[in-house]
């Protein structure tokens, strides 16, 4: 698959941390993305198998929910090329001394990923600068979509 180029604007920027504090700067923020739904996504992947868009779904949320399992039971899921799934918690410090109590004090149990840097590194990428869109005001969006339909407003 051809490789477009990442798409990026130039913003003016107020540092307020790091030897530039106070000074403004330019910075440059990717733009122009689009998301790809799971549907689409499997279909892409569906092309390259001889598996239908359907059955890679299946597989890849069977794989997520077996990681999850897993990763509840204390273990961790080595996930390929995209990192290492492990347990972890937020624990509540308690004062030497005062018993601690794992359901009271241990809270939001979470499924980690340690991404592999490998994978998410992008490498041979190009750039490309745009213009900013000009963000329309709400009322003249909405007028827009009128004058698009025809000006109707048929249910």
């Amino acid at each position: 698959m051809a490789n477009k180029p990442l798409q990026f604007i130039l913003k003016e920027q107020k540092l307020n941390i790091g030897n530039q504090a106070g000074k403004t700067v330019i910075v440059a923020r990717p733009t122009g993305r689009h998301r790809v739904d799971f549907r689409n996504f499997c279909a892409r992947i569906a092309k390259s198998t001889t598996f239908n868009p359907q059955e890679v779904a299946a597989v890849l949320n069977l794989a997520t929910e077996t990681a999850r399992e897993i990763v509840a039971n204390g273990d961790i899921v080595d996930f390929g090329d995209m990192g290492t799934l492990t347990p972890t918690f937020k624990s509540k410090a308690v004062e030497k001394g005062v018993p601690f109590r794992a359901q009271q004090h241990i809270e939001k149990p979470m499924v980690k990923l340690v991404a592999s840097r490998k994978y998410f590194t992008l490498t041979d990428v190009t750039y490309e600068q745009v213009t900013p869109k000009e963000k329309e005001e709400k009322g003249k969006k909405e007028d827009k979509k009128e004058e698009d339909n025809g000006g109707s407003h048929n249910p």
